[in-house]
């Protein structure tokens, strides 16, 4: 684990591995609010609206499991944003996403420490993360794809949030290994 620790350090201290890692997250959270709904277009204007007690209400399910109730409006010009507990979780979605990438990148820089094959782990457990939206993003993404969804297959989306998790944190693992922090 130290292993993994201190590449993941060293892709945080390297600018060009840090600018793959930022830039993979920030996008891999926009798409997850936009999937979800909760970044869209907006009306124009600047406002700002939160519900009554939204400590309160900031965890109370929506659509499905790991599905929020968005408890603050943000309006600003042309883009509408809803806080909710979802954003958080795609947060940490996307710093593990975004660590990933940046590990892969880190170990292709390094061809003698892995294969393409086994460095692109960081992208394949992405997959899931990709699909976690529960309620929207998974059958979006289904149907987008001219898959036919049974309803056997919609109920595992409840289940890929924290898989995906997983998948991503044991990806991070695996190629934190491959990565020589003294060859960079």
């Amino acid at each position: 684990m130290s292993k993994t620790h201190t590449a993941t350090v060293l892709t945080v201290r390297r600018r060009d591995a840090l600018l793959v890692t930022v830039t993979v997250a920030v996008g891999y959270l926009l798409v997850y609010l936009w999937a979800l709904g909760h970044l869209a277009p907006g009306l124009g204007g600047y406002a700002v609206s939160v519900v009554d007690a939204p400590l309160s209400k900031l965890f109370r399910p929506a659509l499905g499991p790991f599905s929020f109730t968005p408890v603050a409006r943000v309006q600003f010009g042309p883009v509408t944003y809803l806080f909710s507990f979802n954003s958080v979780l795609g947060l940490g979605l996307a710093v593990l996403v975004g660590l990933n990438f940046g590990l892969t990148y880190l170990a292709w820089t390094q061809p003698a420490a892995c294969g393409l094959g086994q460095s692109s782990s960081g992208f394949l457990a992405s997959i899931p993360a990709v699909l976690s939206g529960t309620a929207c993003c998974g059958p979006v993404v289904l149907i987008v794809l001219g898959i036919q969804a049974s309803g056997v297959l919609l109920t595992t989306f409840q289940y890929l949030l924290p898989v995906s998790a997983l998948l991503l944190v044991g990806s991070l693992v695996l190629v934190g290994r491959q990565i020589d922090p003294q060859r960079h």
